[in-house]
């Protein structure tokens, strides 16, 4: 795709509401050429994103530590890696996605022709969020730009190092008017949010996306939400609890618990809670170490601030104020944003370690004595992004299947459904709304339009007013014929 040569604005620039405006109207008046971008085109954009990240993949790790103390190979399996490995499937899949779908006419449409072509829906926004910075800001983008959008950018400032390495990543690989990058605080996001962009993609907490999508509705702009949600892991009297253990611990503790899909926590039978216990405070002390190699070591992250330090622990701790008791860890350093492995047992619904996210490593234990109370117990709050389901027996895995509602499901892990490109990643109810990766992220940032050819010898000509003619009632009677022969048998 040719381009203009670069206009001089930069997000440096963008220090107040003018500047967003102009970014807005650049983007706006280069709509119809990313728009009209052949397949090829946005294939050779996507190639060149690719190798800007691959070539800026140390960078990227180094912001990713300093936001967030995630090592090296935690930031390519969680962060880098699955963008490259999104872009890749893209770019392979893109020419089937995009090709105009023929679909089959009626029989009173007899010789029109139908299909269904995926067009841009123009000028995007993306808010991406601050605990996985590179991958939730990249993979809507690959979404968008595989689409034929133009794209705004706005990073999370409470992941500054990486806000401005994405920036320079960015601001080297495109043009402003086709992708640009907002830097700066909630202020901008306020006012990108009053603009009337084609599509607003949000990851992030419930509050905040509430506030989106109100500000969305004044422009009757369409929105993705991503959000998040109390995800259990509902544990059966036949799960294998060692494997459970170790895919819980996994799940729960990778980038400290600041994963929007983490367990948020467990439902175990009564007479097995000790024995699963003991065999997650095994899997932790093996896997992170112990209390002095948690904050020296590689393996453990820390928290993003000191404020969220501080919300775990008065959670936790009015929780045992009421009856609970902490079974693993329970050390907070608010100072070094830090939190250890955490396990409280004793948990009942009413508690406040259950009253919202907890989006950190305190993992409470709650007991049933059948898998109904279970169910009911998951059913009475808001439907989570993800639920995870440990059994062997497939009667009460399906069982939990039909009886729960959820953004996605893995059955005998954690986490892991949301790497695989051709599954849909998204919530439902107060956990999201909207889907994406793979092509489920291409038609969130498309819209299906539909388009019918009518035949020069058209059957509708009999359809035409005045309706008391001969020729009409014998149509509509034959109509009758057909919906009997056709219509539902009993």
């Amino acid at each position: 795709m040719t381009t203009a040569p670069r206009p001089v604005l930069h997000s440096a620039d963008l220090s107040n509401m003018t500047d967003l405006h102009r970014l807005f109207e650049l983007q706006q008046s280069h709509r119809p050429r990313a728009a009209g971008a052949s397949v090829p085109e946005r294939q050779a954009l996507l190639r060149r994103l690719h190798d800007a990240i691959k070539a800026g993949r140390v960078a990227l790790a180094g912001a990713l530590a300093a936001d967030l103390g995630k090592s090296r190979a935690e930031s390519e399996l969680t962060e880098i890696h699955p963008v490259l490995e999104e872009i890749q499937h893209v770019i392979r899949a893109l020419p089937r996605w995009a090709a105009p779908k023929r679909v089959p006419t009626t029989a009173m449409m007899l010789g029109a022709h139908s299909e269904i072509r995926a067009e841009a829906r123009g000028t995007t926004l993306i808010l991406s969020p601050w605990n996985y910075p590179v991958n939730l800001a990249l993979a809507p983008l690959v979404a968008s730009l595989a689409a034929g959008n133009t794209v705004i950018l706005k990073p999370s400032e409470k992941a500054p190092a990486t806000a401005r390495a994405l920036h320079q990543l960015l601001e080297r690989t495109f043009q402003p008017q086709l992708v640009a990058v907002a830097l700066g605080g909630p202020d901008v996001a306020q006012t990108l949010t009053t603009l009337p962009f084609d599509h607003i993609f949000f990851t992030g907490s419930g509050a905040v996306g509430r506030q989106v999508l109100r500000a969305a509705a004044e422009n009757l702009t369409g929105v993705t939400l991503e959000l998040g949600g109390k995800s259990p892991a509902l544990i059966d009297a036949s799960a294998d609890l060692t494997l459970s253990a170790e895919r819980i611990a996994w799940g729960k503790l990778l980038n400290a618990g600041q994963t929007c899909v983490a367990p948020d926590y467990v439902l175990i039978p009564e007479h097995l809670r000790d024995t699963f216990v003991l065999q997650l405070g095994t899997v932790i002390a093996r896997r992170y170490g112990d209390r002095a190699w948690l904050r020296v070591g590689p393996d453990y992250g820390r928290m993003i601030d000191s404020r969220s330090v501080e919300r775990l622990s008065r959670l936790t701790g009015d929780s045992v104020a009421q009856g609970a008791k902490i079974a693993v860890g329970g050390e907070f350093d608010a100072g070094a944003k830090f939190i250890s492995p955490t396990v409280v047992v004793d948990v009942t619904p009413d508690m406040p370690l259950m009253a919202e996210e907890l989006f950190g490593p305190v993992l409470p234990v709650l007991t049933y004595h059948t898998l109904e109370e279970a169910l009911a117990l998951i059913g009475r709050l808001d439907p989570p992004l993800a639920l995870y389901a440990f059994g062997e027996d497939q009667a009460a895995l399906e069982c939990i299947k039909r009886g729960t509602q959820s953004g996605g499901m893995v059955v005998n892990g954690t986490v892991i459904h949301l790497t695989n490109p051709h599954l849909p990643f998204g919530g439902v109810g107060a956990s999201g709304m909207g889907n994406y990766h793979g092509v489920h992220g291409f038609r969130t940032f498309s819209h299906q339009r539909a388009i019918l050819t009518e035949p020069r010898q058209s059957a509708t000509r009999l359809a035409f007013p005045p309706y008391g003619r001969p020729a009409l009632r014998l149509v509509t009677w034959l109509l009758r014929q057909l919906e009997r022969q056709t219509g539902p048998r009993e």
